[in-house]
């Protein structure tokens, strides 16, 4: 009879450490579709984003920083010169940009930068672009349709990324819309958003590595 009351007794034990199980992943899991970590020194007012001093088909003075900083959220703005035609007009489509003649002001691009990745609040498709934490195949919800999906990430140090390599989180976002088919987004934990290609309609194609001033720490 001892020995039954025990048995019980290691039930009844399992069960209670069962459900506290249960009680703490719900409270500890987190919504895939959610942002979060603490606020990257990235997106902090006065960090300066840029580009190569190379032309890119027909881009060239790219720079941009960040002028704001409210409840987590940072406010871009920049400029850029541009003789490509058809860069020029698929650029006119989107609100935030304004274009006089050769130059090409970009204004209130929202975005969520944080130490556990980087999402579009406003400019581009509002939604997680990028966590740090990435497996291949993951995808995040775009708000507007669609999804983007992270087709690779670095096992070694093989992506060039000024004087050095590192290694990257490489996110897809199917586009098709204003001329762009779509969009690759190519991030690190430490230096953020580090490069964006376009895919046009006519598979022509543009890549811009992106350089912060700040850092991850």
């Amino acid at each position: 009879m001892k020995s039954f009351y025990t048995f019980l007794l290691l039930i009844t034990l399992g069960m209670f450490l069962f459900s506290c199980e249960k009680i703490k992943n719900i409270f500890e899991n987190e919504d895939p579709n959610e942002l979060n970590g603490d606020q990257s020194e990235i997106g902090t007012v006065g960090t300066t984003l840029s580009t190569t001093s190379m032309e890119i088909e027909g881009v060239s003075n790219l720079n941009a920083s960040v002028t704001a900083l409210e409840s987590g959220i940072s406010k871009i703005s920049g400029s850029a010169v541009c003789t490509n035609d058809k860069i020029k007009a698929i650029l006119a489509n989107f609100p935030e940009i304004k274009i006089n003649g050769n130059n090409v002001v970009l204004d209130d691009v929202q975005m969520k930068i944080a130490t556990d990745g980087i999402e579009s609040v406003h400019g581009l498709a509002p939604g997680i672009i990028v966590k740090y934490d990435a497996e291949v195949g993951d995808t995040y919800p775009i708000s507007t349709g669609g999804e983007r999906k992270v087709v690779s990430r670095s096992t070694d140090d093989d992506y060039g990324y000024g004087f050095m390599l590192i290694k990257v989180i490489e996110v897809e976002e199917p586009h098709n819309k204003m001329g762009v088919k779509n969009i690759r987004y190519f991030a690190n934990h430490k230096f953020g958003m580090v490069g964006m290609e376009f895919t046009f309609d006519d598979n022509s194609t543009a890549k811009f590595p992106v350089y912060a001033s700040k850092e991850n720490k």
